[in-house]
Protein backbone atom coordinates (compact mmCIF):
# COMPACT_ATOMS: atom_id res chain seq x y z
CA UNK A 1 0.00 0.00 0.00
CA UNK A 2 1.49 3.34 -1.03
CA UNK A 3 1.79 5.90 1.64
CA UNK A 4 -0.48 9.10 1.66
CA UNK A 5 0.33 12.54 -0.27
CA UNK A 6 0.09 15.73 1.31
CA UNK A 7 -0.33 18.55 -1.42
CA UNK A 8 -1.80 21.41 0.86
CA UNK A 9 1.42 23.30 1.26
CA UNK A 10 -0.31 26.41 0.87
CA UNK A 11 -1.96 25.51 3.88
CA UNK A 12 0.90 24.65 6.01
CA UNK A 13 4.39 23.28 5.53
CA UNK A 14 6.06 20.29 6.84
CA UNK A 15 8.58 20.91 9.48
CA UNK A 16 11.64 21.88 8.14
CA UNK A 17 14.78 19.66 10.15
CA UNK A 18 16.63 23.21 10.69
CA UNK A 19 13.95 24.71 12.51
CA UNK A 20 12.97 21.64 14.52
CA UNK A 21 16.59 21.60 15.83
CA UNK A 22 16.58 25.54 16.48
CA UNK A 23 13.86 25.05 18.58
CA UNK A 24 14.89 21.67 20.56
CA UNK A 25 17.92 24.03 21.48
CA UNK A 26 15.94 27.12 22.18
CA UNK A 27 13.94 24.39 25.00
CA UNK A 28 17.20 24.51 26.94
CA UNK A 29 17.54 28.46 27.04
CA UNK A 30 15.15 29.24 30.32
CA UNK A 31 16.22 32.80 30.97
CA UNK A 32 12.72 35.62 30.10
CA UNK A 33 14.78 37.63 27.13
CA UNK A 34 13.46 40.84 28.55
CA UNK A 35 16.04 39.89 31.61
CA UNK A 36 19.22 41.34 32.04
CA UNK A 37 21.09 38.34 33.56
CA UNK A 38 22.65 35.87 31.22
CA UNK A 39 20.03 33.58 31.20
CA UNK A 40 17.77 36.34 29.88
CA UNK A 41 20.57 37.61 27.40
CA UNK A 42 21.01 34.46 26.01
CA UNK A 43 17.31 34.25 25.23
CA UNK A 44 17.18 37.33 23.95
CA UNK A 45 20.39 36.62 21.78
CA UNK A 46 17.93 33.57 20.16
CA UNK A 47 15.82 36.23 19.12
CA UNK A 48 18.12 38.50 17.69
CA UNK A 49 19.49 36.02 16.02
CA UNK A 50 16.49 34.47 14.19
CA UNK A 51 15.79 38.40 13.28
CA UNK A 52 18.86 38.82 11.39
CA UNK A 53 18.38 35.50 9.94
CA UNK A 54 14.70 36.65 8.47
CA UNK A 55 15.72 39.71 7.62
CA UNK A 56 18.54 38.26 5.35
CA UNK A 57 15.63 35.81 3.90
CA UNK A 58 13.24 38.54 2.66
CA UNK A 59 16.13 41.04 1.65
CA UNK A 60 14.83 43.20 4.69
CA UNK A 61 18.14 44.23 6.03
CA UNK A 62 17.86 47.67 8.19
CA UNK A 63 13.52 47.21 8.49
CA UNK A 64 12.08 46.53 11.86
CA UNK A 65 11.12 42.88 12.45
CA UNK A 66 8.32 42.80 15.03
CA UNK A 67 7.52 39.10 15.83
CA UNK A 68 3.99 38.00 16.57
CA UNK A 69 1.61 35.25 17.02
CA UNK A 70 1.31 34.68 13.38
CA UNK A 71 0.56 36.59 10.11
CA UNK A 72 -3.45 37.15 11.01
CA UNK A 73 -1.68 39.27 14.42
CA UNK A 74 0.84 41.43 11.63
CA UNK A 75 -2.55 41.90 9.75
CA UNK A 76 -4.32 43.49 12.76
CA UNK A 77 -0.65 45.73 13.83
CA UNK A 78 -0.42 46.69 10.52
CA UNK A 79 -4.10 47.95 9.68
CA UNK A 80 -6.67 48.22 12.42
CA UNK A 81 -7.62 51.61 12.67
CA UNK A 82 -6.48 52.83 9.23
CA UNK A 83 -8.94 52.33 7.03
CA UNK A 84 -7.33 50.53 3.95
CA UNK A 85 -8.75 49.87 0.63
CA UNK A 86 -8.34 46.07 -0.31
CA UNK A 87 -9.74 43.41 -2.71
CA UNK A 88 -11.81 40.27 -2.12
CA UNK A 89 -9.10 38.11 -3.28
CA UNK A 90 -7.35 39.10 0.16
CA UNK A 91 -6.89 36.78 2.82
CA UNK A 92 -9.42 36.89 4.89
CA UNK A 93 -7.20 38.53 8.19
CA UNK A 94 -6.80 41.07 6.12
CA UNK A 95 -10.13 42.14 5.09
CA UNK A 96 -11.53 41.95 8.07
CA UNK A 97 -9.80 45.66 8.95
CA UNK A 98 -9.97 47.00 5.16
CA UNK A 99 -13.09 48.30 2.50
CA UNK A 100 -12.65 46.12 -0.83
CA UNK A 101 -13.19 48.27 -3.35
CA UNK A 102 -10.24 47.58 -5.35
CA UNK A 103 -11.31 45.59 -9.01
CA UNK A 104 -9.96 42.28 -9.58
CA UNK A 105 -9.32 41.05 -13.35
CA UNK A 106 -10.58 37.74 -14.96
CA UNK A 107 -7.12 36.20 -13.82
CA UNK A 108 -7.03 37.59 -10.51
CA UNK A 109 -4.96 40.96 -10.65
CA UNK A 110 -5.92 43.59 -9.28
CA UNK A 111 -5.48 47.45 -10.14
CA UNK A 112 -4.49 49.84 -7.42
CA UNK A 113 -5.05 53.64 -7.44
CA UNK A 114 -3.82 54.84 -4.38
CA UNK A 115 -0.85 52.74 -3.24
CA UNK A 116 -0.98 54.25 0.25
CA UNK A 117 -4.45 53.84 0.77
CA UNK A 118 -4.06 49.90 0.51
CA UNK A 119 -2.99 46.73 0.90
CA UNK A 120 -2.04 44.16 -1.76
CA UNK A 121 -1.27 40.56 -1.68
CA UNK A 122 1.83 39.50 -3.27
CA UNK A 123 0.83 36.09 -3.77
CA UNK A 124 -3.19 34.18 -3.60
CA UNK A 125 -3.10 30.94 -1.72
CA UNK A 126 -5.58 29.35 -3.64
CA UNK A 127 -4.83 30.46 -7.28
CA UNK A 128 -1.15 31.26 -6.68
CA UNK A 129 -1.60 34.62 -8.96
CA UNK A 130 1.46 37.12 -8.31
CA UNK A 131 0.70 40.49 -8.28
CA UNK A 132 2.83 43.39 -9.52
CA UNK A 133 3.23 45.47 -5.90
CA UNK A 134 2.84 49.37 -7.00
CA UNK A 135 5.79 51.87 -5.48
CA UNK A 136 4.45 52.93 -1.92
CA UNK A 137 1.81 50.53 -1.34
CA UNK A 138 1.02 50.78 1.96
CA UNK A 139 0.65 47.11 3.09
CA UNK A 140 1.59 43.69 1.53
CA UNK A 141 0.59 40.25 2.65
CA UNK A 142 4.29 38.16 1.49
CA UNK A 143 3.08 34.96 3.56
CA UNK A 144 3.03 32.89 0.57
CA UNK A 145 5.77 34.68 -1.74
CA UNK A 146 8.06 35.08 1.22
CA UNK A 147 10.32 31.27 0.58
CA UNK A 148 8.81 30.49 -2.87
CA UNK A 149 9.45 33.15 -5.05
CA UNK A 150 12.98 35.49 -4.70
CA UNK A 151 12.00 38.43 -2.99
CA UNK A 152 13.59 41.71 -1.35
CA UNK A 153 11.40 43.60 1.06
CA UNK A 154 13.92 46.55 0.23
CA UNK A 155 13.24 46.68 -3.17
CA UNK A 156 9.24 46.19 -3.42
CA UNK A 157 8.62 49.72 -2.43
CA UNK A 158 6.23 48.64 0.16
CA UNK A 159 5.79 50.02 3.85
CA UNK A 160 5.21 47.25 5.75
CA UNK A 161 5.02 43.19 4.79
CA UNK A 162 3.05 40.11 6.43
CA UNK A 163 5.18 36.87 6.94
CA UNK A 164 4.45 33.56 8.83
CA UNK A 165 6.79 30.33 9.83
CA UNK A 166 4.26 28.09 8.76
CA UNK A 167 4.13 28.70 5.67
CA UNK A 168 8.31 28.21 4.75
CA UNK A 169 8.85 25.10 7.33
CA UNK A 170 8.46 26.68 10.67
CA UNK A 171 6.49 25.97 13.28
CA UNK A 172 2.73 27.35 13.36
CA UNK A 173 2.04 29.81 16.00
CA UNK A 174 4.82 32.72 14.93
CA UNK A 175 5.18 35.07 12.40
CA UNK A 176 6.06 39.08 12.05
CA UNK A 177 4.85 42.52 10.73
CA UNK A 178 8.26 43.58 8.36
CA UNK A 179 8.31 47.41 8.96
CA UNK A 180 10.02 50.02 6.62
CA UNK A 181 12.74 51.61 9.06
CA UNK A 182 11.64 55.12 9.91
CA UNK A 183 7.77 53.74 10.28
CA UNK A 184 5.87 54.36 13.36
CA UNK A 185 3.24 51.53 14.05
CA UNK A 186 0.91 51.89 17.08
CA UNK A 187 0.98 48.82 19.34
CA UNK A 188 -2.12 46.97 19.23
CA UNK A 189 -0.37 44.74 22.61
CA UNK A 190 0.28 47.09 25.11
CA UNK A 191 2.14 46.11 28.23
CA UNK A 192 6.14 45.51 28.93
CA UNK A 193 6.98 46.67 25.85
CA UNK A 194 8.83 44.26 23.97
CA UNK A 195 9.05 43.86 20.09
CA UNK A 196 10.56 47.41 19.89
CA UNK A 197 7.41 48.90 21.58
CA UNK A 198 5.08 47.20 18.70
CA UNK A 199 4.06 44.18 20.53
CA UNK A 200 4.39 43.54 24.33
CA UNK A 201 4.34 40.21 25.96
CA UNK A 202 6.95 37.60 26.34
CA UNK A 203 8.33 36.51 22.80
CA UNK A 204 7.94 33.15 22.02
CA UNK A 205 11.40 32.47 22.46
CA UNK A 206 10.94 28.78 21.12
CA UNK A 207 8.75 29.78 17.70
CA UNK A 208 10.97 32.87 16.99
CA UNK A 209 14.22 30.73 16.80
CA UNK A 210 12.24 28.26 14.52
CA UNK A 211 11.03 30.80 12.22
CA UNK A 212 14.69 32.07 12.00
CA UNK A 213 16.40 28.83 11.04
CA UNK A 214 13.22 27.81 8.58
CA UNK A 215 13.60 31.31 6.70
CA UNK A 216 17.15 30.57 5.82
CA UNK A 217 16.87 27.14 5.39
CA UNK A 218 13.98 28.84 2.45
CA UNK A 219 16.79 31.07 1.56
CA UNK A 220 19.11 27.91 0.59
CA UNK A 221 16.49 26.32 -1.26
CA UNK A 222 15.32 29.77 -3.16
CA UNK A 223 19.53 29.88 -4.15
CA UNK A 224 19.62 25.96 -4.94
CA UNK A 225 16.82 26.69 -7.61
CA UNK A 226 14.85 24.03 -5.63
CA UNK A 227 10.99 25.82 -6.58
CA UNK A 228 11.89 25.58 -10.41
CA UNK A 229 11.71 21.78 -9.75
CA UNK A 230 8.86 22.20 -8.42
CA UNK A 231 7.26 24.03 -10.96
CA UNK A 232 8.57 21.79 -13.44
CA UNK A 233 6.30 18.70 -11.77
CA UNK A 234 3.36 21.47 -11.22
CA UNK A 235 3.29 22.22 -14.99
CA UNK A 236 3.30 18.34 -15.85
CA UNK A 237 0.31 17.58 -13.73
CA UNK A 238 -1.28 20.62 -15.34
CA UNK A 239 -0.43 18.96 -18.56
CA UNK A 240 -1.25 15.81 -17.67
CA UNK A 241 -5.14 16.77 -16.04
CA UNK A 242 -5.46 18.84 -19.36
CA UNK A 243 -4.49 16.30 -21.93
CA UNK A 244 -8.07 14.42 -20.58
CA UNK A 245 -9.89 16.94 -18.67
CA UNK A 246 -10.92 19.56 -21.25
CA UNK A 247 -13.68 20.66 -19.39
CA UNK A 248 -11.63 21.83 -16.30
CA UNK A 249 -10.22 25.15 -15.49
CA UNK A 250 -6.31 26.16 -14.59
CA UNK A 251 -7.63 29.60 -12.75
CA UNK A 252 -4.95 31.57 -13.83
CA UNK A 253 -3.29 29.67 -16.47
CA UNK A 254 -2.31 33.13 -18.32
CA UNK A 255 -0.38 34.74 -15.10
CA UNK A 256 2.47 34.59 -13.11
CA UNK A 257 1.70 32.39 -10.45
CA UNK A 258 3.83 30.73 -7.27
CA UNK A 259 5.34 27.82 -8.93
CA UNK A 260 3.99 25.18 -6.68
CA UNK A 261 0.24 26.12 -7.41
CA UNK A 262 -2.76 24.73 -9.01
CA UNK A 263 -6.46 25.64 -8.43
CA UNK A 264 -8.58 23.31 -11.00
CA UNK A 265 -12.49 24.59 -11.50
CA UNK A 266 -14.40 21.27 -12.67
CA UNK A 267 -18.20 23.00 -13.12
CA UNK A 268 -20.48 20.87 -11.97
CA UNK A 269 -18.51 18.70 -9.37
CA UNK A 270 -18.47 19.65 -5.96
CA UNK A 271 -14.72 21.23 -4.20
CA UNK A 272 -15.52 19.77 -1.02
CA UNK A 273 -16.43 15.96 -2.97
CA UNK A 274 -13.21 16.58 -4.81
CA UNK A 275 -11.42 16.66 -1.75
CA UNK A 276 -13.10 13.73 0.36
CA UNK A 277 -12.58 11.18 -2.52
CA UNK A 278 -9.03 12.81 -2.82
CA UNK A 279 -8.59 12.30 0.82
CA UNK A 280 -10.25 8.58 0.45
CA UNK A 281 -7.44 7.31 -2.30
CA UNK A 282 -4.76 8.89 0.04
CA UNK A 283 -4.03 12.71 -0.98
CA UNK A 284 -4.16 15.42 1.25
CA UNK A 285 -5.75 18.62 -1.01
CA UNK A 286 -7.71 21.49 -0.26
CA UNK A 287 -10.70 23.13 -1.58
CA UNK A 288 -9.55 26.87 -1.24
CA UNK A 289 -7.79 28.46 2.06
CA UNK A 290 -7.14 26.62 5.38
CA UNK A 291 -8.82 29.49 7.26
CA UNK A 292 -11.85 28.89 5.48
CA UNK A 293 -12.39 25.27 4.90
CA UNK A 294 -14.92 23.22 6.29
CA UNK A 295 -17.02 25.31 5.17
CA UNK A 296 -19.44 24.20 2.16
CA UNK A 297 -19.41 27.60 0.12
CA UNK A 298 -18.21 28.86 -3.19
CA UNK A 299 -14.42 30.23 -2.98
CA UNK A 300 -14.73 34.26 -1.82
CA UNK A 301 -11.52 34.33 -4.48
CA UNK A 302 -13.08 32.52 -7.47
CA UNK A 303 -16.21 34.90 -6.93
CA UNK A 304 -14.01 38.30 -6.72
CA UNK A 305 -12.68 36.93 -9.99
CA UNK A 306 -15.70 37.10 -11.86
CA UNK A 307 -16.77 33.28 -11.77
CA UNK A 308 -20.14 32.32 -11.22
CA UNK A 309 -21.40 30.60 -8.23
CA UNK A 310 -21.08 27.10 -9.84
CA UNK A 311 -17.65 27.20 -11.06
CA UNK A 312 -16.52 28.92 -7.52
CA UNK A 313 -17.93 26.22 -5.72
CA UNK A 314 -16.51 23.57 -7.98
CA UNK A 315 -12.46 24.32 -6.92
CA UNK A 316 -9.71 22.91 -5.79
CA UNK A 317 -6.32 23.58 -4.91
CA UNK A 318 -3.43 21.03 -5.37
CA UNK A 319 0.02 22.96 -3.66
CA UNK A 320 3.23 21.16 -3.87
CA UNK A 321 6.29 21.46 -2.21
CA UNK A 322 10.06 20.42 -2.59
CA UNK A 323 9.60 16.93 -0.94
CA UNK A 324 6.86 16.40 -3.55
CA UNK A 325 8.31 14.16 -6.57
CA UNK A 326 7.20 13.37 -10.50
CA UNK A 327 5.74 10.02 -9.94
CA UNK A 328 3.70 11.68 -6.99
CA UNK A 329 2.35 14.07 -9.26
CA UNK A 330 1.88 11.74 -11.32
CA UNK A 331 -0.17 9.38 -9.11
CA UNK A 332 -2.20 12.33 -8.09
CA UNK A 333 -3.21 13.06 -11.53
CA UNK A 334 -4.09 9.50 -12.31
CA UNK A 335 -6.35 9.11 -8.78
CA UNK A 336 -7.95 12.07 -9.83
CA UNK A 337 -8.64 11.19 -13.63
CA UNK A 338 -10.43 8.70 -12.82
CA UNK A 339 -13.00 10.20 -10.03
CA UNK A 340 -13.17 12.73 -13.29
CA UNK A 341 -14.28 9.97 -15.71
CA UNK A 342 -16.87 8.50 -12.79
CA UNK A 343 -18.24 12.43 -12.73
CA UNK A 344 -18.20 12.67 -16.45
CA UNK A 345 -20.24 9.39 -16.72
CA UNK A 346 -22.56 10.80 -14.05
CA UNK A 347 -23.26 13.94 -15.64
CA UNK A 348 -23.68 12.62 -19.20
Amino acid sequence: MKSRLYLDWNATTPLRAEARAAMVAAMDVAGNPSSVHAEGRAAKALIEKARAQVAAALGAEGADIVFTSGATEAAALALAGRGMSCAGIEHDAVRAWCAEDLPVDGDGRVTVADPARATLQLANSETGVVQDLPEGLAVSDLTQGFGKLPVAFNWLGVEMGLISAHKLGGPKGVGALVIRQGLDVAAQLRGGGQEMGRRAGTENVIGIAGFGAAAAAAARDLADGVWEKVAQFRNILESTIASEANSTIIVGKGAQRLPNTTCLVSPGWKGETQVMQMDLAGFAISAGSACSSGKVRASRVLRAMGMDEGAAASAIRVSLGPAVTEEDVLRFAEAWLAQYRKFRARAA
